[in-house]
């Protein structure tokens, strides 16, 4: 696969806020999607505010893709109810990748990125240089349904050139 960037890694730290799909509550899990790429975490038993701390990992080839994220509510003998959904650009992160990193400080933001229409950011998200790595935090607004955002981290991991 030549023409593998790298790898993205996402944190699903939490939901916040999530809608009631069930009586008083939900069983909230998250779906994220690249391309063919399709990953899920856990499900978290009636909780609007679940935590689930799962690492995920992306093959990244195309810098200008979105990643897509869907927030459902586990059924056992129905489908599963929609809780909204978010996606977010890489580019901004994919390019903080090729910056020179070699004087930077533990702390340094490299890039800001304010929220907008074109994007589902509840609050300002920082690229930053953090213990050797370039890390981005964001807290995503979900679409499509009454209340919810989701807290993901996100991670670059490079891969060794052969």
């Amino acid at each position: 696969m030549d023409d593998l960037l790298g790898l993205l890694r996402i944190k699903v730290k939490r939901g916040i806020g999530l809608a009631i799909r069930d009586y008083k509550s939900s069983d909230p899990y998250v779906v994220i999607r690249l391309g063919a790429q399709k990953l899920k975490t856990g499900v978290v038993y009636k909780d609007l505010n679940p935590e689930w701390n799962e690492d995920m990992t992306l093959s990244i080839s195309d810098p200008d893709a979105q990643v897509d994220l869907k927030v459902l509510d586990h059924d056992t003998f129905t489908r599963d109810d929609e809780m909204g959904d978010a996606g977010f650009d890489i580019k901004s992160f994919v390019e903080a990748q090729e910056m020179n990193t070699d004087t930077l400080q533990n702390g340094t933001v490299l890039k800001r990125i304010q929220p907008s229409d074109s994007n589902c950011l509840s609050e300002e998200s920082c690229i930053t240089w953090k213990n050797g790595k370039i890390v981005q935090n964001l807290l995503l607004k979900l679409r499509n349904v009454e209340c919810g955002e989701v807290e993901l981290e996100l991670q670059w991991i490079e891969i060794p050139k052969s």
